[in-house]
């Protein structure tokens, strides 16, 4: 008799069911404001300024209100999405996110604005781990490196829309209109989740025993504002003013006894056993790093191009679409070879490479020309920040158990926002209280470095994990 037919080869890819496919899209979407919102503040600064005074006291604020809220409420949001189900904590941070963008929108002053970015940030602390922690419980092994990269490419777009539409209402109209476009993703999410509520909640994976720790919350929170407002007002007052030492000194023991609270309570917001796993922690030290220098190029750079180099908003917001587009075009494949050949080389020649962009920004002068002065330096920054991005953060997730995945998500974005909250804090500091050429150098050399310290550290603490079947799952909830 002769011999049965060999069966076919087992595919290399499995195909993305129809509810990973509306998960996917709901995890972009989601975080689609959070990241639009971030890049029309930069450009709407400058007009922000004009219209409600207070300087770049009041541009700081602006930013680091929103970076606060989020930077330490994400933490507890990380637990809250693991007690209460991602779609549920998502949805409540897209009406949130809303509601404030609105108010944003038709701030009167100053101090208005200021409060609702500060709430802003705490309706933001809900959508990010939600959303990677539905794909972390949706997509298994390589395609959930695939999947993160598509997340990656599909919501850097944010980069783009948020700089060119936030540029042409400025330009044309009024800074004010920018915030309003949050509403349309926002809508369009919000049908999306229904669908999925209706189709398949079995994925919805959350833990019994998860509890949300206000008192953290309120030392996290109380003792990073302590800090920052030091930060931003030192340029001010000086070092040795009553009001920034008590500051300093206040925030730094909050902070201490938050770091105390997470080594005794039962369910700690910051999980600090987390950090006993390698990735994790380097990660997260890389992460602060190369986030931090993300901060602070995208506002100075945004600020300066239309302060100092006299663009006009849509000119400035369009000077870092290179970096957009590459970021685009080469996450999801990056994020898929991540998943092959482990993240570590990805993490250490991608913030190296965004280290000798940055250093190309000292070619900025006086006699100011996009083309050959940004434009190269952007390119590699670019090419840098598409070959990092999606490593780190599967580097990251993937080293934890996927019930564990929305705190382990909001740990690392918390991280990254606080980076951005005290390198946005320092500018002042940085340029010498005012962004005039010399202060725009002296931040090309600081980005530079942080990036630099980036790579070396992931070169350092990061290992590739042992190679898994490419496979991914809908009929099973992660354990």
């Amino acid at each position: 008799m002769a011999d049965s037919p060999a069966p076919p080869p087992r595919p290399t890819t499995v195909p993305r069911t129809a509810t990973q496919s509306l998960v996917l899209w709901i995890a972009i979407l989601g975080s689609f404001v959070s990241f639009l919102d971030g890049t029309i503040v930069t450009v709407a600064l400058p007009a922000i300024m004009r219209e409600l005074g207070g300087g770049i006291t009041t541009q700081q604020w602006t930013v680091d209100a929103y970076m606060l809220t989020l930077g330490s409420l994400i933490l507890v949001a990380g637990s809250i999405s693991d007690s209460f189900g991602r779609l549920r904590v998502l949805r409540a941070g897209l009406i949130g996110f809303g509601i404030t963008s609105l108010i944003i929108a038709l701030a009167p002053s100053a101090p208005v604005l200021i409060a609702a970015r500060f709430a802003q940030g705490a309706a933001g602390a809900l959508l990010v781990p939600s959303s990677l922690a539905l794909i972390m419980s949706h997509f298994r092994g390589p395609a959930q490196g695939r999947a993160i990269g598509t997340w990656t490419g599909a919501t850097s777009a944010a980069m783009v829309v948020g700089p060119l539409v936030g540029g042409l209402f400025v330009d044309l109209a009024s800074w004010r209109f920018a915030f309003l476009i949050n509403v349309i993703p926002i809508a369009v999410t919000l049908w999306l989740l229904a669908r999925l509520s209706h189709r398949d909640d079995a994925h919805d994976v959350r833990r019994a025993d998860a509890r949300v720790d206000l008192v953290s919350a309120a030392l996290a929170a109380l003792g990073l504002g302590g800090v920052v407002a030091a930060l931003i007002e030192q340029p001010n007052l000086g070092w040795s003013d009553p009001l920034i030492v008590a500051l300093l000194v206040l925030g730094a023991a909050l902070l201490a006894a938050f770091l105390v609270r997470q080594s005794r309570v039962p369910d700690p917001m910051l999980p600090l056993p987390l950090f006993r796993t390698g990735n994790v922690a380097w990660g997260n030290a890389a992460t602060f790093l190369i986030y931090g220098a993300l901060s602070l190029n995208g506002f100075v750079l945004g600020v300066y191009l239309q302060e100092g180099a006299g663009l006009p908003a849509t000119a400035a917001g369009m000077a870092s679409l290179p970096v957009t587009v590459i970021l685009m075009l080469a996450s999801s494949r990056v994020g898929a070879l991540s998943g092959r050949l482990g993240p570590r080389v990805f993490m250490t020649v991608g913030p190296i490479t965004m280290a000798a962009g940055a250093m190309l920004l000292l070619r900025v002068g006086n006699d100011f020309t996009y083309w050959t002065q940004v434009l190269p330096g952007v390119i590699l920054f670019g090419a840098g920040l598409a070959l990092t991005v999606s490593p780190l953060t599967s580097a990251i997730l993937g080293a934890v158990d996927p019930a564990r995945s929305g705190i382990a998500s909001a740990v690392n974005n918390a991280v990254a926002r606080i980076a951005g909250l005290v390198t946005v804090a320092l500018i002042g500091t940085i340029v010498g209280g005012t962004l005039d050429l010399a202060g725009f150098h002296r931040t090309a050399v600081v980005t530079a470095a942080l990036l630099a310290a980036g790579g070396v550290v992931s070169w350092i603490g990061i290992r590739n994990p042992a190679a898994t079947d490419d496979a991914s799952t809908d009929d099973a909830p992660a354990s």
